[in-house]
């Protein structure tokens, strides 16, 4: 099976399966080799987590026409939003050791006492937890994201504009 001529929906339907096995890999991580994940690396699973679900719609709902582009969209800005936080978290691990900022408050405790906005600046602004490098196969868990945020959202367009164009 090609995948440059998977339909929309199963295109979109493998979309979900990366992003439910990429959420699944960062759990075994955690659970099994201790990589425990910073606030950073939670809203990059969040991003993994939204995009999956606009993944998943569009694959259970398969329309046809511009609608697609709704689920497309979604996926979009979803990977728009991880490619942020991945590329942040790649620069907060590439600084020098004097300029890592100091660890902050663990993320629940942030959600409990602070309001949305306050809580995205501080994991923004990053810390110490985010600065350390965990490399696997050479490249830093951030970069991988990065990369999968980067050909999930290739995924997303080609498949809607490939079936667009032949309807």
């Amino acid at each position: 099976m090609n995948p440059f001529r998977w339909s929309y929906r199963v295109s979109f339907l493998a979309g979900f399966l990366v992003c439910a096995g990429l959420l699944g890999f960062a759990l075994f991580a955690e659970k099994y080799w201790h990589l425990f994940p910073c606030p950073l690396c939670i809203f990059q699973r969040i991003g993994f987590i939204l995009m999956g679900v606009f993944f998943l719609l569009g694959a259970l709902h398969a329309p046809r026409g511009g609608i697609r582009w709704v689920y497309t969209g979604g996926a979009l800005l979803s990977a728009l939003f991880g490619i942020a936080v991945a590329g942040r978290h790649l620069w907060i691990q590439s600084l020098p050791a004097d300029q890592i900022p100091s660890c902050g408050p663990p993320l629940d405790y942030m959600f409990s006492a602070f309001p949305f906005s306050r809580v995205l600046q501080l994991v923004f602004t990053g810390s110490g937890e985010c600065a350390k490098v965990e490399p696997i196969l050479g490249l830093p868990m951030p970069a991988w994201t990065l990369l999968w945020f980067i050909a999930l959202a290739a995924l997303a367009v080609v498949a809607t504009r490939r079936r667009s164009l032949q309807e």
